[in-house]
């Protein structure tokens, strides 16, 4: 079984409808006994860094997920989760399983922020996340904050700078963008998130 952390607000009907098609028991929840229990967790996000680690809190659900040992996926905002903290609304401390602070995206004149849109992967690394994914293949981003780009980086877009895509951390993975979203690569990442460690 698959849990899809659901904290009041996201994307998760999209990330729990492209996981049931590729075959996944899926079922979207705050319940922190299904949580601890799942076979896999996917945390999705969209919105403040700092509104979603108060929710994680209030639900009990932050201890959890740092002692999480399966495979768990952070997705968009979710990525971000994954590191130590982040500049939002004035700073807020998240999970820390990846040293370094999210910062804003520098704002260009012929680069708006957010970035939002189409963007190719570059830089790949062997993962098995990214089997079967190839360089060049596009994804689909909505973001205005960026991670650091660190030994966890295993690939990356380019807007107006190199802009970790993907990250790893043991068994834990981020995506920046929207698998979901993002046609066969997204597809293929989910899959492969879907078989890894079975």
């Amino acid at each position: 079984m698959i849990a899809v952390v659901h904290l009041g607000a996201g994307n998760t009907a999209s990330v729990q409808f492209a996981l049931e098609r590729l075959g996944a028991d899926v079922v979207v929840t705050s319940d922190a006994s299904v949580i601890r229990d799942a076979e896999r967790v996917v945390l999705p996000g969209v919105g403040a860094a700092g509104y979603a680690m108060e929710r994680m809190d209030v639900l009990g659900l932050t201890a959890i997920i740092k002692a999480f040992e399966r495979p768990l996926l952070g997705l968009c905002l979710g990525q971000q989760l994954l590191f130590a903290d982040s500049d939002e609304n004035g700073g807020a401390t998240m999970l820390g399983f990846i040293p370094g602070r999210v910062t804003r995206m520098p704002v260009r004149d012929d680069l708006p922020v957010p970035h939002m849109g189409w963007s190719q992967l570059r830089g790949l690394k062997d993962d098995p996340l990214l089997e079967g994914v190839r360089d060049g293949d596009y994804a689909y981003f909505v973001h205005s904050y960026v991670c650091p780009d660190t030994d966890a980086t295993i690939a990356c877009a380019d807007y107006g700078a190199s802009v970790p895509a993907m990250v790893r951390s043991g068994n834990r993975w981020g995506c920046q963008f929207h698998p979901e979203r993002s046609a066969s690569a997204g597809a293929r990442i989910l899959n492969n998130f879907l078989e890894v460690g079975a």
